[in-house]
């Protein structure tokens, strides 16, 4: 496959990359800026036997994303699939943040994908099994106070992907949001090295544990770009160990009905 990542020099992106570096891959590996991280990863991936490119640039800039298609399609003369990985955070309450910040969060969450779908898709509907793919957030599904404009834009960028299924069904192309739980990365990096955060966060969780890239989400957005995922579009599939769904668990007793 040929495959559009961005967000990829690090964290989960990394993580993605790595997975999908095998024989027979051509990857474009995008970040924001050049770096030596960057490097690093387009290294190991043709270490690991695919074909990989290193492109770089701010994809909350309104001309970034097509451009990225563009150096993408030229490098290995079309896609197959593009993974949306790019995303950042602002924390603060919304009634404080700076309308700049909002703009800002929404840029690079959701319009840079909407951005990116827009600029692949006339290479997608080429492709025998084209996939766009979004990772978005437990935190588009439950609110999350504290994040800013973060819940927001990813709740608008799940909304946004269920939609592009609808659109391009028809064209055979598939659009799917992958949705992480508490997972270690380089915007929770400093929540992890705190050891009692770190074990509060793990008691939430019913599997007791924070996820790792490369054990609990790479492996998913593999799937949901092969073939093996060919029949699923429109959907946010949620990585979290259980998290979302154990509310019930926190509840202190259980309620019982009298003998009638």
């Amino acid at each position: 496959m040929r495959i559009l990542l961005t967000g990829s020099s690090r964290g989960i992106g990394r993580a993605i990359a790595e997975r999908l570096a095998v024989p027979g891959n051509s990857l474009a590996l995008c970040a924001s800026r050049p770096s030596d991280q960057l490097d690093e990863v387009v290294a190991a991936c043709r270490e690991n036997g695919a074909e990989a490119v290193g492109l770089s640039g701010d994809v909350g800039l309104t001309e970034t994303p097509a451009r990225l298609v563009a150096e993408a399609v030229d490098a290995f003369g079309g896609l197959d699939g593009v993974v949306s990985n790019a995303g950042i955070a602002i924390s603060g309450s919304l009634i404080d943040m700076p309308e700049e910040e909002w703009d800002r969060v929404f840029a690079v969450n959701v319009r840079a994908s909407w951005l990116l779908s827009r600029a692949a898709f006339p290479h997608l509907r080429k492709a025998e099994n084209a996939a766009f793919i979004s990772v978005a957030s437990m935190s588009g599904i439950e609110a999350y106070p504290g994040t800013g404009a973060y819940s927001a834009s990813k709740a608008a960028l799940i909304m946004m992907v269920r939609t592009l299924a609808l659109e391009w069904a028809e064209n055979g192309v598939r659009a799917n949001c992958v949705s992480p739980g508490l997972f270690h990365s380089s915007m929770t990096a400093p929540i992890y090295a705190d050891p009692e955060k770190k074990a509060a966060r793990e008691a939430l969780v019913p599997m007791h544990r924070i996820g790792d890239p490369a054990r609990d989400i790479a492996g998913l957005v593999a799937f949901m770009l092969s073939k093996d995922a060919g029949y699923i579009t429109g959907q946010n599939i949620l990585a979290d160990g259980g998290l979302m769904a154990s509310i019930h668990t926190q509840i202190a007793g259980r309620p019982k009905s009298d003998n009638i």
